[in-house]
């Protein structure tokens, strides 16, 4: 028995509240069970140094967590006067995992930068925010069409992720964060809606895992990242 009462391949409650934000381009508020992540997309009309001339355009990412959004206080990270591996990490995949549903060339010489600042954290807190940022992208997008400042659409595909593991010796779909405290494996999956994998996490916490115990693992993303996918169609549409 999982502590949340779910079973083995449930995904916890999904919401995807859209223009919470008065300014930014697109933003959204996604609600993971009990993961909250407010995600902003913000236009720039300009790009990195290394791409100038090139005609792409970039999306990159920035991550935070506030300094309550788990059971201790956390110090915030600007007054500590650096950002933890940590959150580098994390932003470094949000912004990997979103590039790959974009077609650069199409979205002009522009950046868009994602914000995921964690309200809220009980688990999965990379994932919620890769697929919420999906969300907040896609809606800057749109403001560029709408505003005629891009003709094609730049969004090749849906990207989303999802955390599976072995609990209590049971594969099982979207760790919370008792689950994911004592997973003997922890894994996070990034796909498109069309199936395709992004980029795959997956370390053994205790005993190695086996080819079998992973190909159920890459199971249960795929049926997590299917309703998810519906989820962000049902926010934008």
């Amino acid at each position: 028995m999982r502590p949340s009462g779910r079973s083995l391949d449930q995904m916890r409650d999904t919401t995807i509240e859209t223009g919470v934000t008065m300014h930014a381009e697109g933003s959204c508020m996604i609600r993971v069970g009990n993961t909250h992540v407010l995600c902003t997309a913000s236009v720039e009309e300009r790009v990195p140094p290394f791409l100038r001339n090139s005609g792409q355009g970039w999306v990159t990412a920035e991550y935070g967590m506030l300094p309550r959004a788990t059971t201790t206080r956390g110090r915030r990270e600007a007054t500590a006067g650096k950002q933890s591996g940590r959150t580098q990490e994390i932003q470094r995949l949000i912004g990997r995992s979103l590039r790959a549903g974009i077609d650069r060339q199409a979205m002009g010489e522009r950046q868009i930068t994602v914000d995921c600042d964690v309200i809220q954290a009980d688990g999965g807190t990379r994932c919620a925010s890769i697929t919420g940022g999906w969300v907040a992208l896609r809606l800057a997008l749109n403001t560029l069409m709408t505003a005629g400042k891009i003709t094609t659409d730049p969004m090749l595909d849906h990207v989303a992720a999802v955390s599976c593991g072995i609990y209590a010796g049971q594969p099982v779909l979207d760790l919370d964060y008792p689950e994911d405290s004592q997973a003997g494996t922890d894994g996070n999956f990034v796909m498109t809606g069309g199936g395709r994998m992004i980029e795959v996490q997956a370390s053994a916490e205790g005993s190695a895992f086996g080819q079998d115990e992973f190909a159920e693992l890459m199971r249960l993303a795929a049926k997590g990242v299917d309703e998810l996918v519906a989820a962000q169609r049902a926010a934008v549409a």
